[in-house]
Order: structure tokens, then sequence, then C-alpha cells
């Protein structure tokens, strides 16, 4: 079962998101964008390199000119079957000759340059040596919102990732917890993404009992034992795009005071999305989630910001955190995710994906949130 294929993307619209990178740039006092292999080079072009090339491979992206991508002749071929290609001029460079020249050809010698987070060192050092007067800043630093706020088809996307996350949910609250190594759990969690449509798995945290107070427990040998707290959280890509959503089950019948502080956390989820709107700050969001918690003298062990943006990777700007002052767009999709975690006891954490709308917010995730038992 993995849903309706999405309608792919055009030409036309790499083009749009290649021309609105290159606008942003020069509204930012930047003489362009240089981009590596990762996610944006995919997100504006649709042109996936082999994975940790050691060759140049570098999108430029600057105001009044044509988007040139630089690339190894031996991958040029591939290059130019992209989706995206039609908008792109490829300059190919073979084995023996000098890639930085090449790309120095392209720049402004003294300008200031984007460049994506994830461009090695060892290619910025050189262009550097090459273009000694030339500046840099990291793209998220310099133009964080490039990716953040989604169209439509993107929108359809998370959608279908989120419907994706929440029937591995609706599956996995079904099997038997107890006695069984986290570690299982967790790859019958990765199981489901996987048979619901996920192309990419990147995290199954399964985390029992005293393991949930650290909110990036790895899933490990320690077996699920009966009256445990179990923190889920999980996610991945489905059709390039992100899911991330977290429950928190328990195994057999809750304490008292479990069961408050669960309640306690889905309260404050539920006041971080009602926090959603169309201007409000970013950090609006993470006060009113946070507010609850301390109301509640739970303040110390709330111990991460709210919520982190979402997209063709599972975690990017804009971020639900005190300080973050960036206002809200309709079709920004990030997390709401508040938890409360007690050292050496257990922890809970309750967490959907939501966007933006005109008048509020949407949840992408819907399942229950009150807290579930597990077998």
């Amino acid at each position: 079962m993995t849903g309706t294929a999405p309608v792919p993307f055009t030409a036309d619209d790499y083009a749009a998101r290649m021309e609105r990178a290159a606008r942003q740039a020069a509204d930012a006092g930047l003489a362009g964008l240089l981009v590596a292999p990762g996610p944006d080079m995919v997100w504006l072009t649709g042109y996936t390199p082999p994975a940790d090339t050691e060759r140049l491979t570098l999108l430029v992206l600057a105001p009044g000119r044509p988007p040139e991508l630089v690339v190894p002749a031996l991958e040029a071929p591939d290059a130019g079957r992209a989706t995206g290609a039609p908008a792109l001029t490829l300059r190919d460079w073979t084995d023996g000759k000098d890639p930085y020249a090449l790309t120095a050809a392209l720049l402004d010698a003294r300008g200031r340059f984007g460049v994506s987070d994830n461009a090695w060192a060892l290619h910025l050092l050189a262009l550097q040596r090459t273009l000694p007067d030339t500046s840099y800043v990291a793209l998220t630093e310099a133009l964080p919102m490039l990716r953040a706020v989604k169209d439509a088809a993107e929108l359809e996307r998370l959608a279908a990732a989120g419907a994706a996350a929440d029937a591995a949910f609706e599956e996995i609250r079904q099997v038997r917890f107890s006695g069984r190594p986290e570690s299982e759990v967790a790859a019958d969690l990765a199981g489901l993404l996987r048979r619901f449509g996920h192309s990419q798995v990147d995290f199954t945290i399964v985390a029992s009992g005293p393991n949930g107070a650290n909110p990036h427990h790895e899933a490990g040998d320690r077996r699920i034992e009966r009256g445990d707290m179990v923190v889920l959280d999980f996610g991945g890509l489905k059709d390039g795009y992100g899911s991330d959503t977290s429950r928190t089950v328990h195994v057999g019948e809750p304490t008292d005071e479990e069961r408050r502080v669960h309640d306690l956390v889905r309260e404050a989820q539920e006041a971080g999305f009602r926090a959603v709107r169309p201007g409000a700050a970013c950090q609006d969001v993470d006060r009113a989630a946070r507010a609850v918690i301390a109301d509640a003298g739970y303040g110390e062990y709330f111990i991460h910001r709210t919520g982190h943006g979402i997209g063709v990777t599972t975690h990017e700007p804009p971020y639900m955190i005190e300080g973050e002052e960036q206002p809200l767009v309709p079709g920004m999709c990030f997390s709401v995710e508040p938890g409360v975690y007690l050292p050496g006891r257990f922890g809970v954490r309750i967490e959907d994906i939501v966007t933006v709308t005109e008048d509020g917010g949407r949840r992408l995730n819907d399942t229950e949130r009150k807290l579930v038992t597990v077998a």
C-alpha cells in the first residue's frame, strides 16, 4: 500500500525555483548562490548527483544570468536528463582539468556568495584560493526561508508522507511491545514506513521507560517492560518529502502521574498548534507550548525547541524557538512537538507536522493524541 503517485514536478517548476532563488540572493545583497550536491540542488534542479562524489559539482545562480551547472564530464549525461535541465547551461570538465578555474570564470571576482550548507570545505577553499577577493556565507544564514514556503504540489506530498506515517503508527500500536527489545520494535516501525511508501527511513526512535527521558535515544537492547512509557518518534522521505511524528504509548495501564504528565504535554501541543497563524512569529508557537508546561511546574524538563521545518529534509528552517522572530507565512510546514523528560524515569513527546493556512494552521498528522495503551 503506497497510495497514488504524486503529480511530477515539471521543468517550469524547477526554472521558477531557480529564478526565485537568484532573485532572493540579489535582495539579500549577494552576488549569487553556489549550490553543492544535496537537498538544495535536488529541490532547485531535480538532479541528484552520485552520492559522496569527490568531483566538483556546483550549481551557480546569479541575478540576471541563466543558471549554470558545473559538472564532471562523465556525469554530464545524467545531469542533462534531470527534469530541470532545460533551464540549465551545463559546464562540464574532465579529469586532469582545473574545475575551479572553470567555475571562477562564472563568478564575480569580488562577490559575496551564499553557499549551501553541505558544500565540501575542499571545494570551497580551492575556489577561494582561485578568487581570493570573494567571500561566502552559509545559505541557511543568508536565505533561511528559501525552501520554507511550500507550493500546493509540495503540500500534497507532505500530507501524503504524514498520512503514511500515521498509517505506520496505527499498525505499530497493534504489535506486542512487552518483553521485546526496543530495536525490534524500531525495525517494525522502519518496515511499516517502507510498506506505506517511504523510500528512506531517517529515524525510528523507540525509547522505553527511563530511556524516554533522552529525546534522541537510539533504540537499543533494553527489553520493554510492562509499566513502561514508550516514546515513538519516526519519519523519513516519501516521494522526496518528509514525515516526522511522535506519539507516546504505555505498556499496560499507566499510573496517575504518567497520565497527568501525558495530558499536560497533550495540552501544550494543542496550545502550540493553536498559536499557528499567518503573521505570528515562530517563537510564539514555542512560547505557547512552553507556557503550559512551565505553569504546571515542569518547565525545566522541556529541554528542546518546540519545532523545526520540514520539506525535502526532515529538519530544516524555520525553527519554533525563543528568539526566532520570523513571521509565519501560509505554506510553511513545521513540527509542533513539546515534551517532558523526567531523568531516570520516563519521557513524553507528542508531535504533529503543521502547515500554515490563510487563517490558522492545519495538522498533517491525525492519529490519537490521548495516551494509548499497548500490550
